[in-house]
């Protein structure tokens, strides 16, 4: 093995069985090269999530994202539609739009061609002497886009199954769950300074919740209690059981549809590569995960509230708490990856064996490996 080729130090760190598994060796976040793999086979070639589509409600509403490096824009077209295009002029190729709003039509910053909600060219100043112009033969290239359970899902590669195929598991642990019917009531961006694996995988294992945690929620976690059953191929995921000292945490009073401990579970879902979901019968949480160079993350933080919280009229109260317990959480992840990425530019960056609770890390490692060609 060539221990300059981070993808072949990768293979043989998954090829040793869980029980004697190593973290992922420490070129596969600091490599230059190594990201450019992952740009190509896993961004370019994977279902992304641009947040939820109850964020797009009207026609114009748009938002704006990379992935693998492309600009993309996702919005509501004239009929209701969600669809996402390149977000690159046609003409001298600027950047069409930024961040998010509301437009009626899409206005070119440098030039001003205009195109429709639907991505076709409506306008294009002083072109009529040039005979290589056809207005009708120029619109926005179009990128795939679909609704999967209220997410926002694009994906550059025209071949990949729909994420109702990859993710057909789904339905069988947490559809009881209406994740569609969530109403989204913040979504915020943020840019960290660490690794995307890095808050990936902090997500994934919960081992490291009473420690990171300790001010917030890490003293109702009992790591003997705690399981991490095997994941499946597109996604991982654990769950814990909570009680009501976390507003919202648990099934609304009025709730018939929910018993047992379907009405206190949180489900910690890790969709690959980049979508973490926090779901629980009262509310709902995610991360979407951007790169940005081997050491930062561009972040979409949002959530809100299972519908029958949605309509309760102190709900907006309760979930000002909430926002506020959330935000302290993630203040506390944003130091703690920020220290392991820190830490992994020593020279005596080593990785150690993994816990038993840390079996979705091993899961995502593997993922990774199988998308990098060897």
């Amino acid at each position: 093995m060539n221990i300059h080729d981070p993808a072949a130090e990768l293979r043989a760190n998954v090829a040793t069985p869980f029980e004697a598994a190593q973290a992922m060796p420490v070129s596969v976040y600091t490599s230059e090269e190594f990201l450019a793999l992952e740009q190509e086979h896993v961004f370019a070639k994977s279902w992304l999530c641009a947040g939820r589509a109850d964020a797009l409600k009207a026609p114009g509403d748009y938002l704006t994202m990379e992935i693998a490096g492309e600009p993309v824009i996702v919005l509501r077209d004239r009929e209701g539609t969600l669809r996402a295009m390149s977000n690159v002029c046609r003409h001298r190729m600027s950047i069409l739009l930024e961040g998010r709003g509301n437009v009626r039509t899409i206005t070119c910053p440098y030039h001003a061609w205009t195109y429709s909600l639907d991505g076709s060219l409506r306008g294009a100043p002083a072109m009529e002497m040039n005979r290589s112009f056809c207005k009708s033969q120029t619109s926005l290239p179009a990128v795939r886009c679909v609704d999967w359970k209220g997410w926002i899902m694009l994906t550059l590669d025209p071949d990949l199954p729909e994420p109702q195929e990859t993710l057909r598991e789904m339905d069988d642990l947490v559809g009881y769950l209406p994740m569609q019917d969530y109403v989204e009531v913040f979504r915020e961006e943020h840019r960290w300074n660490t690794n995307w694996k890095i808050l990936a995988e902090n997500f994934m294992e919960s081992y490291h919740l009473p420690m990171c945690h300790g001010g917030t929620i890490g003293g109702a976690v009992d790591l003997k209690k705690m399981t991490c059953p095997e994941g499946y191929p597109g996604f991982n995921f654990h769950h814990i059981l909570k009680d009501d000292s976390i507003a919202l945490s648990i099934a609304h009073k009025d709730n018939t549809a929910l018993a047992g401990e379907d009405r206190y579970r949180t489900w910690l879902i890790s969709v690959y590569p980049s979508l973490m979901i926090t779901l629980t019968p009262g509310y709902f949480w995610y991360l979407s995960l951007t790169p940005d160079g081997p050491g930062h993350v561009k972040i979409i933080y949002g959530g809100g509230l299972h519908p029958d919280f949605a309509a309760d009229a102190e709900a907006e109260q309760h979930f000002e708490t909430l926002k506020g317990l959330l935000d302290h959480v993630n203040d506390e992840d944003k130091g703690c990856t920020e220290r392991v990425w820190k830490g992994m530019q020593s020279r005596h960056a080593v990785p150690g064996a993994l816990s038993h609770l840390e079996r979705p890390n091993y899961e995502f490692a593997t993922w990774i490996a199988g998308k990098i060609p060897s």
